[in-house]
């Protein structure tokens, strides 16, 4: 079984910057694509960005390409997200996923970790 933990979500004015980090145990953390995902209230849970198992291929959704920056560090078995530029439009809980078919669609994730709460204030 695979285990996600997200922190990094907070309160913060349109214009500032978060970092979510997720960090995965229970199996080969390199051996695994990474995706985060956003649900705001009354809404489906929306693709934001994704990343390899090798972290050489990252795909974004329009409404965050050029503002976030998914990255990995093997390492210490963590994918990141950064986040510049903050709309109160990107204001949603933030999810990690782990092992997809599919980058862009949140049913063929295979693990999902607890989410962190971003709010973006005017």
């Amino acid at each position: 079984q695979v285990q996600l933990v997200e922190s990094g979500g907070g309160l913060v004015q349109a214009g500032g910057s978060l970092r979510l980090s997720c960090g995965v145990s229970g199996r080969a953390f390199s051996n695994l694509s990474m995706g985060w995902f956003r649900q705001a209230p009354g809404k489906e849970r929306e693709f934001v960005a994704a990343i390899s198992w090798s972290g050489g291929s990252t795909y974004y959704a329009d409404s965050v390409k050029g503002r976030f920056t998914i990255s990995r560090d093997n390492a210490k078995n963590t994918v990141y997200l950064q986040m510049n530029s903050l709309k109160p439009e990107d204001t949603a809980v933030y999810y990690c996923g782990a092992g997809p078919r599919s980058y862009y669609y949140a049913a063929t994730y295979d693990y999902w970790g607890q989410g962190t709460q971003v709010t973006v204030s005017s």
